[in-house]
């Protein structure tokens, strides 16, 4: 019989990979902060707090992370308000809570994982077209320590676009998930970092063992053919083309329009859409270059009667290729649990999902609550899941980082020690 130390019960303990998670719904951030405290007991140490509240604490908001620090133990802590929250209780009850008073927290431990949080400002950034080092110096992260990323960004920050862009530009290979926090009329920000609220943005870089898959769900079905951009002015669009056939926007949308229903049409007066798309260069086993496409869904901003164009919200070149789009619940719903089934496989399992929903989503959307984290469920039974509702949600599509609307933005973490 093998000799047993007790030293093994120890090192077994150190190496096991927990998330704990509570949620509260009362009304006083004081009883919420007593409430998740209680659910969550003393434990070690965690690797990183996750701390979400809705914006209805938001005068309170500077007392948040003092209270939970008093009582919880974490090397890490970050957060914000939001809209609505999204939690996990301790025994397991996953929920998105909208338009009341929430707190959720939870608590990482993740053995292997290298983690580092920074508050950073967003009203000098460096240069998009200086060396990526001056990036990377700004934020203090060294790229070979970033797998992936969660960045939260105060609603009152400028040059969201650029400081979004920047990341990508320095970390090229991390995965970035987060959003824009709600706002409310307290005088501070509504960013959480260590034991205090900012503005600006905050950023927890994770790597190591340890990475995050990011699931991007628009909430969009593609209606009619793609078109190719054929004239353009900065955002309008003046001109498209089928094959041999060239027309403008307008008269391009109304031949879409013909082949739909009529609960169709009369879903394109409130939920019309145009997809962008993006695509990604990647080098393939045998040393070519393909191309990987993915349609970045946007808003259409107006219509000029007298040409047909018609103005988008994102920056577009001739050559491109774009595609009308319907936002449904039931189209909402199927691209979602496709996605997330197919994030579901890999070898490793999900241990925590990051869920950063578009205020528009929810029960707006489905028409029942807990849309988006009952969708995860069918997939992942067990995940822990937790998150805030957005004022505009971060996610990759077509191989860079975006800000999105009307989306859940997932980030799944896995132990991946490659």
């Amino acid at each position: 019989m093998a000799s047993f130390s007790p030293l093994d019960w120890f090192r077994a303990a150190s190496v096991t990979p927990t998330c704990r998670t509570a949620l509260s719904s009362r009304p006083s951030l004081d009883e919420a902060v007593q409430d998740v405290v209680a659910s969550l007991g003393r434990h070690n140490e965690a690797d990183l707090a996750l701390v979400f509240a809705a914006s209805s604490y938001a005068s309170d908001l500077p007392r948040l992370l003092p209270l939970l620090r008093q009582r919880l133990k974490a090397k890490h802590w970050l957060g914000c308000a939001g809209g609505g929250v999204i939690g996990t209780t301790n025994r397991g009850a996953a929920s998105e809570i909208e338009q009341a008073p929430a707190l959720s927290v939870s608590l990482l431990s993740l053995p292997g994982a290298e983690i580092q949080t920074q508050a950073l400002t967003t009203d000098a950034l460096p240069d998009l077209d200086g060396p990526a080092q001056r990036w990377q110096d700004w934020t203090g992260i060294h790229p070979q320590a970033s797998r992936s990323q969660i960045v939260l960004i105060d609603p009152t920050s400028s040059g969201i676009n650029d400081l979004i862009s920047g990341l990508d530009y320095a970390y090229p290979t991390a995965v970035r998930i987060g959003g824009i926090a709600g706002p409310h009329n307290a005088p501070h920000g509504s960013l959480l970092i260590d034991d205090r609220v900012t503005t600006g943005a905050v950023i927890c870089s994770i790597g190591g063992d340890w990475t995050m898959d990011a699931v991007v769900a628009q909430g969009c079905r593609p209606i009619g053919p793609v078109f190719a951009i054929e004239q353009v002015q900065r955002n309008v669009l003046l001109e498209l083309s089928e094959g041999d056939r060239k027309a403008s926007p307008v008269a391009c949308l109304q031949r879409v329009l013909a082949d739909l229903s009529e609960q169709e049409r009369e879903m394109v007066r409130h939920s019309l859409f145009l997809g962008v798309e993006r695509r990604e260069l990647k080098l393939s086993p045998d040393g070519t270059n393909t191309a990987e496409g993915a349609f970045l869904v946007r808003n259409l901003i107006g219509v000029d009667p007298s040409n047909g164009a018609v103005a988008v919200a994102e920056r577009i070149r001739p050559g491109q290729n774009v595609q009308f789009q319907l936002r449904e619940a039931d189209a909402s719903r199927q691209e979602a649990l496709q996605l997330l089934r197919s994030a579901a496989d890999q070898a490793a399992p999900a241990q925590f999902g990051l869920l950063m929903a578009c205020l528009g989503r929810g029960n707006g959307l489905f028409g029942v609550p807990n849309g988006d984290v009952s969708l995860a469920r069918q997939v992942m039974p067990e995940l822990p899941i937790a998150g805030a509702f957005c004022n505009g949600e971060i996610g990759p599509i077509g191989g860079a980082t975006h800000l999105h609307g009307y989306t859940a933005c997932w980030g799944l973490l896995r132990h991946d020690p490659s």
